[in-house]
């Protein structure tokens, strides 16, 4: 005979209450709570200051001969890659390419102080620097007139997105009056700042993984197309607004026959040879002791080839270009751009943070230590808001950065603090050695790192057979973020989201009243079952005695349960 015990005993609600006390709480006035607040003593200002400061509490416990060796190594390593990203994804900002270092540089030093991760790598990040891309294009485009702001008049396309031609040496020198629509547009991405500030971390927890993977693969087709017109070497004006990949396409495919065969061929060759040995990378990233930096090799090679045959000469090849050396004063904002970006800023903050945090995330479960979410929108916020004051453009995280940072062995932000020296270096000393780099080979460097992202859409069968809403999120993300852009497209996605948590909602069927006639109806089963002792009472609960089937009565069965509930008290009594 099978006998079944219910371990957890049953209560009622007056039963529950005569055997639990309940606990009065006494409430606090305003002025306790005001009072409590600005009273400071010695824990609490430790307390405030490891919260503010979190890199006290890892460098508390450094451990200087295990750990040092592993951060240099991983800092130089990821230097390298960071110097190649920054001038890459400065061209998806429609920026001067040297503007990326300043990115690798700036914001990173104010995250070593404020940030909770210690892994990942801040700098440029591809989708956020293609939305920065998208207000520069908006406010200077390249063809027609640039936005009514004071300060444009009299100045070139590339003045204008510069400062004025100060950094570039040209004929308006340091009375020029220009403005940097990139650096105030980061500016307000204080937003960040001031979400942290309002402890409202948890708003990233509203992007699923499912919008943010649709969002970041239509992010991925719209790099895939506008580093065409560098691999092809063609002349294409930057676009932006609803449709305006379709509209790039168009412009590219009317001009194919002027593709320019050398960039076509170096960017071929680049690209294949860094797939590969990604791959390789990947297969046998157990027994290297670090990943082959391919991407700084060939861009090595790429360089001296330029230089030795003279590509821009004799093949009219793109270049990179004169790097200036060294930075510039601060700048403060142009209120007239800070009004004119704020649409753009606030979904830009939402995505820069929601990937830097995601990642974040991963490597700290990897590596057991815990990271916090309004901590990290106050890092980027400061970060970026320092950043922009010095002519960087909006910093995140990129991923393949993170992973090089991470995969070298290194164990804290030192490894970050130094990847910023190696971008310092650079700027300050050797930038001249890029010069020849041709800008085609920064399009092909793109490219391929958007492997990961392009193959996302892989996800769309498994979401389909598993999770229909979350599937139709996913598509509708991706294509409205494709067609729209991608801050309209983050937009319907989020309002798509939200209409599928209503709709999950409604398909519960939730009724409360079948739910209080099946609870009634179980009672009356448990007491008719302990009268005629096929049921007892223990004191680890209830036993089930008897092996045969229960039967329901008819009058039961007719009425649904719908008769008064018994009292769990009365029960147990018995």
């Amino acid at each position: 005979m099978k006998k079944y015990v219910v371990t957890r005993p049953l209560y009622s609600e007056d039963a529950f209450a005569d055997e639990h006390e309940k606990i009065h709480r006494h409430h606090k006035t305003v002025r306790h709570h005001v009072k409590q607040y600005f009273t400071c003593d010695l824990k609490r200002a430790k307390n405030a200051a490891l919260s503010l400061l979190p890199f006290i509490g890892w460098m508390r416990i450094y451990q200087l001969k295990e750990w040092l060796l592993s951060d240099i190594v991983s800092g130089v390593s990821t230097g390298l890659v960071a110097v190649l990203q920054g001038l890459a994804y400065s061209l998806l900002a429609s920026l001067p390419p040297w503007y990326g270092l300043f990115t690798a540089f700036f914001p990173v030093i104010v995250y070593f102080f404020l940030g909770t991760s210690r892994h990942i790598s801040v700098g440029a990040f591809p989708v956020l620097s293609l939305m920065v891309g998208a207000v520069v294009t908006r406010l200077v485009p390249d063809e027609g007139p640039p936005v009514n702001i004071t300060g444009f008049e009299g100045l070139t396309s590339d003045e204008q997105r510069s400062n004025g031609g100060r950094l570039c040496h040209l004929p308006h020198g340091d009375n020029a009056d220009g403005v940097l629509p990139y650096s105030n547009m980061s500016l307000l991405l204080l937003s960040q700042l001031a979400m942290g500030l309002l402890q409202v971390g948890f708003i990233v927890m509203y992007l699923s993984d499912t919008l943010v993977s649709g969002f970041t693969t239509a992010a991925a087709v719209h790099i895939l197309v506008s580093q065409l017109k560098f691999v092809l070497g063609l002349v294409v004006p930057g676009l932006s607004g609803p449709l305006s990949i379709i509209y790039t396409l168009e412009k590219i495919f009317v001009q194919i026959e002027k593709t320019n065969v050398c960039d076509l061929v170096t960017s071929i060759l680049i690209m294949v040879v860094v797939f590969v040995v990604k791959e390789i990378n990947d297969r046998y990233k157990a027994k290297l002791p670090v990943p082959i930096p391919i991407e700084v090799i060939m861009t090595v090679i790429a360089c001296g080839v330029s230089y030795a045959f003279n590509f821009r000469v004799n093949y009219k090849v793109d270049v990179v270009g004169r790097i200036p050396v060294g930075y510039e004063s601060p700048m403060a904002p142009n209120m007239q751009i800070f009004g004119q970006t704020a649409v753009e800023a606030f979904p830009m903050a939402i995505v820069g943070f929601a990937v830097a945090f995601s990642v974040a995330k991963v490597y700290s479960v990897k590596h057991d230590y815990i990271i916090d979410g309004n901590q990290e929108l106050i890092a980027f916020g400061a970060s970026n808001i320092f950043g922009a004051a010095f002519k960087s453009f909006a910093a995140s995280t990129a991923l393949s950065r993170s992973a090089v940072q991470e995969s070298t062995g290194g164990k804290t932000q030192i490894a970050g603090l130094l990847s910023a020296l190696i971008v310092m270096v650079v700027t300050l000393a050797i930038g001249f050695l890029l010069e020849p780099l041709p800008k085609s080979v920064l399009g092909a460097v793109v490219i391929v790192n958007l492997k990961g992202m392009l193959m996302q859409i892989r996800e769309v069968p498994y979401l389909w057979r598993r999770d229909r809403p979350d599937c139709v999120v996913w598509l509708v993300t991706c294509l409205a973020s494709i067609l729209l852009g991608l801050d309209l497209g983050l937009a319907v996605g989020l309002g798509v989201e939200l209409i599928t948590v209503v709709f999950r909602a409604q398909l519960l069927a939730l009724n409360p009243l079948r739910v209080l006639r099946k609870r009634n109806k179980a009672l009356r089963k448990i007491r008719k079952l302990l009268k005629k002792g096929k049921l007892q009472m223990t004191s680890k609960g209830l036993l089930l005695t008897s092996s045969g089937p229960i039967e329901e009565s008819e009058d039961e069965s007719k009425n649904g349960g719908s008769g008064p509930a018994h009292d769990f008290k009365d029960l147990l009594s018995r």
